[in-house]
């Protein structure tokens, strides 16, 4: 099981939280894992690092500072590896043939 925590306080929000969880669902939605059910999406309120956020966390790891892009980079970096669900369609996926 693979979970992201997007930090959704105050702080976070304002610094571009929801750009960011919607950068998680875009990424989601590329590599055709919306029925896998091994990867939660989740928001989360204070991470206890609100000078620093966006705040995300993936499983026990914790990223700061974290942006929309950024935020591709940690999916494709921290989460896809972790899947043994197959990725879907997506032209990053191992098994894509077009």
């Amino acid at each position: 099981m693979v979970q992201i925590v997007v930090c959704v306080g105050s702080s976070c929000h304002l610094k571009g939280a929801r750009l960011v969880v919607d950068s998680f669902k875009n990424m989601i939605a590329e590599y055709g894992l919306e029925d896998c059910t091994e990867l939660q999406l989740m928001g989360s309120f204070c991470q206890e690092h609100c000078t620093k956020g966006v705040v995300v966390k993936v499983n026990d790891q914790l990223f700061l500072e974290v942006t929309p892009e950024g935020a591709g980079e940690i999916f494709q970096k921290h989460v896809i590896p972790y899947l043994t669900c197959k990725v879907g369609r997506s032209k990053y996926a191992s098994n894509y043939h077009p």
